[in-house]
């Protein structure tokens, strides 16, 4: 196949973009190289014939025309997105722009391309999203495809609102589209200013550890390699007009996978006390979801698609993966935001 990805330089995309290279797949790669944007991630396959990058917005249709007719993807995944929920609260028309216009953009220019073609059955546009739209959980339920939207954040707002605008394509426009709703990711490339980064990074240097509220925000983890075999899936074998809900299986609260990091790290860089005594709460989050939880039958029984770690697993590895590349996380210390608590604005 010969694959557009949109933020094929950001942490979820670039993880599609190798894995999708190394299955023998042509990637287009366009990214408007943001704050979160990083040309390293992709450096291990940026001298493959198979690869391109286009320094572009999704938000510039005549660049995006220009891209679709000169690659001629088989398919779009649009990975480009603003999904800071901090920096949702501090400056919420950045997401509106990217989030909601940018999807707008991208999808017009996809269904001009996809009709000027004629209307090929085998072309994609695959939407990748967040279980965020669905709101907050009480301590019992999980999210299926059919949970009704409630965003709760400006993020999620956004991100809801570029999920209606995909289901609209398609079924105002038959533009063959399929929408995944993922859980929280981590892994290798993640970007400093996420949560599981924080505490690794924070510990490492002997900083003090900040926990939201109580700490007791309960999250499905999902490593992001794991999300990347997941969306190839979808995408190649995904019904259309349909959404898939994308989980790993992997719940627990904040506190508890702050505490399995830091006894990941006594073990591997033990220091004179142990890194859960740099465990500080703070101020919580305003607005903060309580829980998500993923159900994810719809992609085990339709696709067979399940997670390939556990959480224990999954977080030992990022742990590992955080200590063997130092420069890559120290090169975007100086990023504006890493390092600061955002999101206190409201």
């Amino acid at each position: 196949m010969i694959i557009l990805v949109t933020g094929g330089a950001g942490f979820i995309g670039s993880a599609v973009v190798r894995l999708a290279i190394a299955r023998g797949h042509k990637v287009i790669n366009l990214d408007a190289l943001t704050y979160a944007a990083c040309l390293d991630n992709v450096a291990g396959v940026a001298g493959s014939p198979l690869y391109s990058f286009e320094h572009a917005d999704i938000r510039d249709r005549s660049a995006v025309r220009r891209i679709l007719k000169t690659h001629r993807p088989d398919a779009v995944m649009n990975l480009a997105a603003e999904s800071h929920v901090d920096r949702s609260i501090d400056a919420p028309g950045d997401f509106i722009e990217t989030n909601v216009n940018g999807t707008f953009t991208l999808l017009e220019a996809a269904r001009e391309f996809w009709t000027e073609s004629g209307k090929p059955a085998e072309f994609r546009f695959h939407h990748i999203s967040t279980d965020e739209v669905y709101g907050s959980l009480g301590d019992e339920g999980k999210f299926t495809e059919e949970t009704p939207y409630s965003p709760n954040s400006p993020y999620s707002a956004s991100k809801a609102a570029s999920d209606h605008l995909v289901r609209a394509w398609n079924e105002t426009y038959g533009l063959p589209t399929v929408i995944t709703n993922c859980s929280n990711n981590y892994g290798p490339y993640h970007f400093p200013e996420k949560l599981i980064p924080v505490v690794i990074l924070n510990a490492l240097a002997g900083r003090e550890i900040p926990v939201y509220g109580t700490g007791e925000n309960v999250r499905d983890w999902l490593y992001v390699e794991d999300h990347a075999e997941a969306l190839l899936c979808v995408l190649q074998n995904g019904q259309i007009g349909r959404s898939y809900n994308i989980g790993g299986e992997n719940e627990v609260s904040n506190i508890e996978l702050v505490k399995m990091i830091c006894k990941v790290l006594d073990e591997r860089r033990p220091a004179k006390a142990p890194h859960s005594q740099l465990i500080r709460f703070v101020d919580d989050r305003p607005g903060h979801d309580h829980r998500y939880a993923i159900d994810p039958t719809r992609i085990r029984d339709e696709l067979g698609w399940r997670p390939s770690l556990t959480l224990p697993e999954g977080i030992e590895r990022c742990v590992d993966w955080y200590l063997q590349n130092e420069s890559w996380w120290r090169a975007l210390q100086g990023r504006d935001g890493v390092g600061k608590r955002l999101g206190v604005g409201a």
